[in-house]
């Protein structure tokens, strides 16, 4: 299957903003050692994609507070079916489709941009200037030639750490300051990969289901690890292109949580820290923190004050009520 009408289209979207910054004034040459209209038009792609699949996002975080309502009646299925893998995975569909929860909606968002990601790939590493088919995407010779020497801060966005002498040499590129920048972002991109993910773990819990927690923590730590390896042979550009998608990644999790907020069950937030790390056992405990604060109460005389003032005069009246509460606190 051909993929040119994700490069058609990946191209079209970075060219039109591109030209966008030049008509709006943004320098065509380097300021800073960088092609600011060139890196925007990049951070601008990220933009374009997550607004439209915005709804897409919503639409996620909605599936997983439904997974997580039906946590309890998975454990029920799971200890009803022990050992009968092939009845409970049954079971478990026709849960998911009676109360229309998709566990694999948390990672659509994900898969939806794997084209878009594997369609700069492509476009960023056609820009050597040793190449005769400069005009395919849609691309004109001028542009072509801009962005092949676009750069940020002396590295050009298709260089990479990987980068041979022979590509260096055609970039007209430094190897050691295509190395250094492009190191750099490689761990600014593992950073913010890993955050993106803990955020969301943090704030909707571990899953109790063994197997989803397994995918949560291959995501927590599996693909941070993985970039350190793969982003050496991401071109710069593509490395600007996902530490942009995972800073805007940071903010709309904080904004669609904090409008979808973790569901709350008698044992509290499913998102807090307790919940996360996994230690059922304590909430009991801050239950007993909370009786204990009762405790004290009775030694203070603000409700036996009441009974003192509209109680009979005569009589033991001052002793009993003493009486009582020393009895108690003893």
């Amino acid at each position: 299957m051909s993929l040119d009408w994700i490069y058609y289209a990946i191209s079209w979207i970075l060219l039109t903003w591109h030209s966008a910054w030049d008509v709006i004034g943004v320098p065509v040459d380097a300021v800073l050692g960088t092609n600011w209209s060139w890196i925007l038009a990049i951070v601008f792609l990220v933009v374009t994609v997550r607004v439209i699949l915005f709804p897409v996002f919503v639409k996620q975080i909605k599936s997983q507070r439904a997974m997580q309502a039906l946590q309890p009646k998975v454990k029920e299925l799971q200890e009803k079916h022990k050992g009968d893998r092939e009845t409970l995975q049954k079971e478990m569909m026709e849960l998911y489709r009676k109360e229309k929860a998709n566990p694999l909606m948390g990672c659509l968002p994900m898969f939806l941009q794997i084209p878009v990601f594997l369609g700069l790939f492509h476009v960023l590493r056609r820009l050597d200037p040793a190449k005769e088919a400069k005009t395919l995407y849609g691309w004109t010779v001028g542009q072509f030639d801009s962005a092949s020497s676009a750069k940020i801060f002396t590295a050009p966005i298709a260089g990479k750490f990987g980068s041979t002498a022979d590509e260096l040499a055609r970039l007209g590129a430094n190897g050691t300051t295509v190395k250094v920048i492009a190191g750099v972002l490689v761990l600014v991109m593992m950073g913010t990969t890993y955050l993106t993910s803990r955020q969301m773990i943090l704030k909707t819990g571990w899953a109790e289901d063994p197997q989803q927690r397994m995918v949560q923590r291959l995501m927590l730590y599996g693909i941070p690890l993985s970039l350190l390896i793969s982003g050496s042979i991401f071109p710069i550009g593509v490395i600007i292109y996902w530490v942009t998608n995972n800073l805007f990644t940071l903010g709309q999790q904080q904004w669609v949580l904090r409008k979808f907020p973790p569901l709350v069950t008698n044992k509290g937030v499913t998102g807090n820290k307790a919940a996360t790390a996994g230690r059922g056992p304590v909430q009991p405990a801050k239950t007993g923190g909370f009786l204990n604060r009762n405790k004290p109460a009775p030694q203070a005389p603000a409700k036996p004050a009441a009974p003192k003032v509209a109680g009979p005069k005569p009589g033991a009246k001052p002793v009993n009520p003493k009486k009582g509460p020393a009895k108690r606190q003893g």
